[in-house]
């Protein structure tokens, strides 16, 4: 299948000569709850330590605006009363504010905030990731919109793709029992219909999906393990490696994915 190539080794190694020296691009996290935020802090920590970015702005609920110290990259915009994102324009226009959005999750499945997360990438002009929990508020807020922006990619589990595909009456199914080229051949297919990337983990395999071509990459061949795939580093090294190199999704996330 010429859509599907196993790696053993990074071809594309020679985009991070891509990431400048002196620093540029903005890159918007955005995710937690009143209760929640420890995974949002990391990662913009990791980005900023990693790459020679502007500017890492944490969007936070404004219910952790008594919790955490007024910094100039902390943006609070408006909460729920349930501490997690409401509905607002200001939403809207902070995806805007910077050259990429990584939306990590920790919404606590709020109905609200998952309209308001929908509303922003549906329209969203800039490149957007979406993972952890965010998927699952996105399957259940408008997918068959979200699906159709070539600026959004997906870093989910095979269940929460699944369930993705089940909701957009995608008429390939995915299960956990898949093969992994039947995963492929799923992901092949469903990139040729919708503009937007996929990553995910199956049977222990990274695979990275755009425009019909699929890449796998062992996990054995990186420093990630089956849980610390989702803590939200590799999620950071998709956004800063995309970020240097446009319009390139399948080698610049590959190339960020660090092989061994």
């Amino acid at each position: 299948m010429d859509y599907f190539e196993k790696l053993d080794s990074n071809p594309y190694e020679d985009l991070k000569w891509n990431v400048p020296e002196k620093k540029q691009g903005t890159v918007n996290i955005i995710g937690g709850n009143s209760g929640n935020f420890r995974t949002e802090i990391k990662t913009a920590e990791f980005l900023a330590n990693t790459f020679p970015l502007q500017e890492v702005r944490l969007l936070l609920p404004e219910a952790l605006k008594g919790k955490l110290p007024n910094l100039p990259n902390f943006v609070f915009l408006p909460a729920t009363d349930a501490g997690t994102f409401a509905e607002s324009q200001t939403i809207i226009d902070s995806f805007e504010s910077a050259d990429f959005s990584l939306v990590l999750g920790d919404f606590s499945r709020n109905k609200e905030t998952g309209r308001a997360i929908a509303s922003a990438v549906k329209i969203a002009e800039k490149m957007t990731l979406l993972t952890r929990d965010a998927v699952d508020l996105i399957t259940e807020n408008m997918p068959e919109r979200i699906i159709m922006n070539e600026n959004v990619v997906f870093l989910a589990s095979v269940a929460q793709l699944q369930k993705l595909l089940r909701a957009i009456y995608y008429p390939k199914m995915l299960l956990l029992s898949s093969s992994l080229m039947q995963v492929a051949e799923v992901l092949h297919k469903f990139t040729l219909s919708y503009p937007v990337g996929v990553v995910t983990l199956h049977n222990e395999q990274i695979l990275v999906a755009c425009s019909g071509t699929v890449k796998a990459v062992s996990l054995a061949k990186t420093d990630y393990s089956p849980i610390s795939f989702w803590n939200g580093e590799i999620a950071g090294r998709i956004a800063g490696m995309n970020l240097y190199n446009p319009n390139k999704f399948i080698e610049a996330t590959v190339a960020g994915i660090e092989l061994r």
